[in-house]
């Protein structure tokens, strides 16, 4: 997906080996530690040949290769730590780095304060152009709507999608507010079979797609409230529009995406909803949803709240923060 993405975008990719060494198993984290090995020569051989005057590090167990190589060559590194909590590569790259931007203060408690630098999430170019109104006039909205945006990541959310097209969910959610549903490709087939079986009336009302590239931020634009995971772009994307959230933490993504909805929560600019409660018919996702599109007040409220809860300046920030260490 990442190479798909970074070759869409025009910008030359590099791939090298890389393996996931904790909480794997014993025989996974073995041949993770092989593919890491090779990963570092692969690493310093790319780093060799292009000359960097800094590196700019963020993610999982595939960053560790080119962190390690990095601090051998004697490159400065800066590493970007989208969530709050950082995994446990993002934990060994953060030992080698010169420096550690991070999305938000509440950073500090995991990060050497000597190091950390808050920067804020980086957000697409299309986010800074995105207006409710254009957005709403590109999908064909009208501005007066109750829009509700379902979502699941790059990848989807099955039991999201699941429970938004549940026949006497997505009735009930689309009497509310017109429904724009990005599902991601696993489970297209499936929400696309339970569009065709509504009535043209209701169709009308639910937009579904498969995945939407820079048409996202008009998606998000667009709409009132946001039914999605909470993973990084949570803490940037989010904020940055002033996108009220129901937030469902991936449940098998050790704490990071609870932490990062709590932190939302606690700011007033979400509700946290687990994965376990989304079919409840009387605490689950369509009413939670419902609830809250009927309540003007406190959508206005969680709006303000979530403009406060982020910056708007993260890309720039994490540019001048290279520029800086590069010297």
């Amino acid at each position: 997906m990442e190479r798909d993405l970074v070759m869409r975008e025009g910008v030359p990719f590099q791939a090298i080996q890389a393996g996931a060494m904790h909480g794997v198993g014993v025989s996974r984290a073995a041949n993770g530690a092989v593919r890491t090995s090779r990963g570092i020569a692969q690493a310093r051989q790319v780093l060799a040949a292009f000359k960097p005057d800094v590196v700019l590090l963020t993610g999982g167990f595939v960053g560790v290769p080119v962190s390690v190589a990095a601090w051998l060559s004697r490159v400065p590194s800066v590493v970007y730590l989208p969530d709050i909590e950082p995994g446990q590569a993002l934990k060994v790259m953060a030992r080698l780095a010169t420096k550690v931007a991070t999305t938000t203060e509440a950073s500090a408690q995991f990060i050497d304060p000597r190091k950390m630098v808050v920067t804020g999430y980086p957000v697409r170019e299309a986010f800074a152009t995105a207006t409710r109104e254009s957005a709403r006039a590109q999908l064909g909205i009208a501005p007066d709507a109750r829009v509700l945006l379902v979502f699941g990541g790059s990848k989807g959310a099955r039991s999201i999608n699941q429970a938004v097209s549940a026949s006497g969910s997505i009735a009930r959610l689309l009497e509310a507010a017109i429904v724009i549903h990005v599902t991601g490709a696993a489970d297209w087939d499936e929400v696309s079979a339970a569009r065709a079986a509504l009535s043209p009336a209701q169709q009308a009302r639910y937009l579904a797609f498969k995945y939407l590239h820079e048409e996202m931020a008009s998606a998000m634009a667009a709409a009132d409230l946001a039914i999605c995971r909470a993973g990084a772009s949570a803490l940037g994307e989010l904020p940055y529009l002033g996108l009220p959230a129901i937030l469902v933490p991936y449940p098998y993504a050790w704490r990071y995406q609870k932490v990062n909805a709590q932190h939302l929560e606690a700011r007033g600019a979400a509700v946290v909803l687990p994965d376990d409660m989304l079919g409840d018919e009387s605490h689950g996702l369509a009413q939670r949803a419902i609830e809250l599109l009927s309540d003007p007040a406190r959508l206005h409220a969680m709006r303000g709240a979530a403009l406060g809860a982020g910056r708007r300046d993260g890309a720039e920030r994490i540019a001048a923060l290279l520029v800086e260490v590069s010297h």
